[in-house]
C-alpha cells in the first residue's frame, strides 16, 4: 500500500465521526500522491501526518446571558493548525451546526488556502454553536464578550489572528475587539481582522471574498479566451461573499440571476446589479431573519420555496456562496445539461465529492481554497495597514487583490501542469499549497 492511501485509512481508522474533516483530508491526500510517493524526505519526515493534525485545538464552554436574565451555556473552539509558514490565521463561525470536525475541515483547508495568497500566514478555524439569529444585539454582545474572555489567552498578532466568517460579521468583530482591548489593555489591532474602518479595519474587506471569486473567475476564462462580460451568473446565499459577487460581476458585465436562504431562493431576471438591491442584501443580513424571501417582496421576482439557484434556470458560470456541500451530484446535472461553464466555490467545500467527480473536466471548476482566498488575503493586507499604520485607498486594496487573485490562479495552472493534469484547479490547489508548507516544515525540524 503506498504512503498517501496509509495516512488515509490511519485518518479514517482514527476519526471515523468526523465525516466533514475526513472528506476535505481524504479529497487534499489524494490529489498530492503524485508528490509524496516519489520524494521519501515527506514520507521520512512524517509530513503527512503530521499535516492533517491540528497543532493545537481550544475547546472551552461559553456561558451568557440573555435577555430574560437567564444563564445560557454554548460551546467555543478555536483549532490553531498549521504556523509552519507564519501566525495562525482564519474566521470565526457562530452557526448551531458548528462542530469540532467541522472547524478542523476549515483550519484544514485554510492553511492551503493562506499558503496560496503568497502572504504569510498559518491556518486555524474556531467558533461556537451559537446561533445568533433571532437574538437581540445585547444578546449578541453578551455571548461574544464571553467567547473572547477565553479566546484571548490563546491569540495576538504573532500568535493567532481570527477574523469573521458565517454569523460573523463587523458587528461581532467590533464587540469581540472591545473584550479583547478590554481585558489586555492593549490597542493591538491586528489581534482580529474585519473591523471596522474606525478602529482599523481594511477598506473593501466585506467584498473581498466575491471580489476574489469573481477575478478568479475571470482569470479561468482568459484560459478559453473568453471573459465574464455577458455571462449569467447564479450565486447562493445573500451574505457579504454573494454580496461581492454581485457588484463585482455586474461591474465586469456580467448579470447575477440568484440569491439563496434556508427558506429557498429567488431569481431575479433583471439581475441584482443596482446599488438599491446591494443595499437592500445588507439589510437582509442585519436585520437576523435569514430568509431571501423579503428580496422577492421587496423586488417582485419569483421566490422558489426550499429550491436551490442551480436547478431553476440555465447560468453560465454558479458560484457557491452560502456553506459547504451545498451544491450536490443532482445540482451538478443539472448544470450540465443546461451547459454551465464554470463551477467556482466561493464558499469553502461549497460542492460535495459527488458533484465535484461529476464537473472536473467536463465543467472548468475552481475550488473553494483557490476561489474564495481573496477575504483572507485583505486579512493579510488588513494586518499590514495595522502594522505600518495606514489605510491604503480602495483602488490600492482592490488592485494588491486582483494581483493575488491571479497569482492563485498561476500557481494552481503551474502545479497541475506539473502533475501532468493541466486545467486541474483542485490538484493544483492543493499541490502548490502543499508544496510551500511541506518545506517549512522540513526546515524546521520534527515539531
Amino acid at each position: 500500500m503506498g504512503y498517501v492511501k496509509t495516512v488515509i485509512e490511519q485518518l479514517h481508522s482514527k476519526y471515523p465521526w468526523e465525516k466533514e474533516f475526513l472528506q476535505a483530508a481524504t479529497e487534499v491526500l489524494e490529489s498530492l500522491d503524485v508528490i509524496v510517493e516519489k520524494d521519501p524526505k515527506y514520507r521520512d519526515a512524517k509530513i503527512l501526518e503530521r499535516l492533517v493534525e491540528p497543532e493545537r485545538t481550544v475547546v472551552f464552554r461559553v456561558p451568557w446571558t440573555d435577555d430574560r436574565g437567564q444563564i445560557q451555556v454554548n460551546m467555543g473552539m478555536r483549532i490553531e493548525f498549521n504556523s509552519a509558514i507564519g501566525p495562525y490565521k482564519g474566521g470565526l463561525r457562530f452557526h448551531p451546526a458548528v462542530t469540532v470536525s467541522m472547524l478542523k475541515f476549515l483550519g484544514f483547508e485554510q492553511v492551503f488556502k493562506n499558503a496560496l495568497t503568497t502572504l504569510p500566514m498559518g491556518g486555524g478555524k474556531g467558533g461556537s454553536d451559537f446561533n445568533p439569529t433571532g437574538k437581540s444585539e445585547n444578546e449578541i454582545m453578551h455571548f461574544c464578550q464571553s467567547f473572547m474572555t477565553e479566546l484571548y489567552r490563546h491569540i495576538g498578532p504573532a500568535t493567532d489572528i481570527p477574523a469573521g466568517d458565517v454569523g460573523v460579521g463587523g458587528r461581532e468583530i467590533g464587540f469581540l475587539y472591545g473584550q479583547y482591548k478590554r481585558i489586555t489593555n492593549r490597542f493591538d489591532a491586528a489581534t482580529l481582522t474585519g473591523k471596522g474602518l474606525s478602529f482599523g479595519g481594511s477598506i473593501l474587506r466585506p467584498e473581498a471574498t466575491g471580489y476574489g471569486a469573481v477575478y478568479f473567475v475571470e482569470e479561468m476564462l482568459k484560459t478559453k479566451g473568453d471573459s465574464i462580460q455577458g455571462k449569467t451568473v447564479g450565486v447562493s446565499g445573500f451574505g457579504n461573499v454573494s454580496w461581492g459577487v454581485c457588484k463585482k460581476a455586474t461591474e465586469l458585465g456580467a448579470k447575477v440571476i440568484s440569491l439563496s436562504g434556508p427558506d429557498g431562493c429567488i431569481i431575479d431576471p433583471d439581475g441584482i446589479g443596482t446599488e438599491e438591491k446591494w443595499a437592500y442584501m445588507l439589510e437582509m443580513r442585519a436585520s437576523g431573519h435569514d430568509r431571501v424571501k423579503d428580496y422577492a417582496d421587496k423586488f417582485g421576482v419569483k421566490f422558489y420555496p426550499g429550491a436551490r439557484p442551480w436547478d431553476i434556470e440555465p447560468m453560465d458560470i454558479a458560484i457557491p456562496s452560502a456553506f459547504q456541500n451545498e451544491l450536490n451530484e443532482e445540482n451538478a446535472r443539472n448544470l450540465l445539461k443546461n451547459d454551465c461553464k464554470v463551477i467556482a466555490e466561493a464558499s469553502n467545500m461549497g460542492c460535495t465529492p459527488e458533484a465535484i467527480h461529476l464537473i472536473n473536466g467536463p465543467i472548468m471548476y475552481g475550488p473553494g481554497k483557490a476561489v474564495n482566498a481573496g477575504g483572507v488575503a485583505v486579512s493579510g493586507l488588513e494586518m499590514t495597514q495595522n502594522t505600518i499604520r495606514l489605510s491604503w485607498r480602495p483602488e490600492e486594496v482592490d488592485e494588491k487583490l486582483k494581483w493575488i487573485m491571479k497569482s492563485i490562479h498561476s500557481q494552481c495552472l503551474s502545479a497541475a501542469e506539473a502533475a501532468n493534469d493541466p486545467g486541474n484547479y483542485a490538484k493544483g490547489a492543493n499541490i502548490a499549497g502543499f508544496l510551500k508548507v511541506a518545506e517549512a516544515m522540513l526546515a524546521q525540524g520534527n515539531v
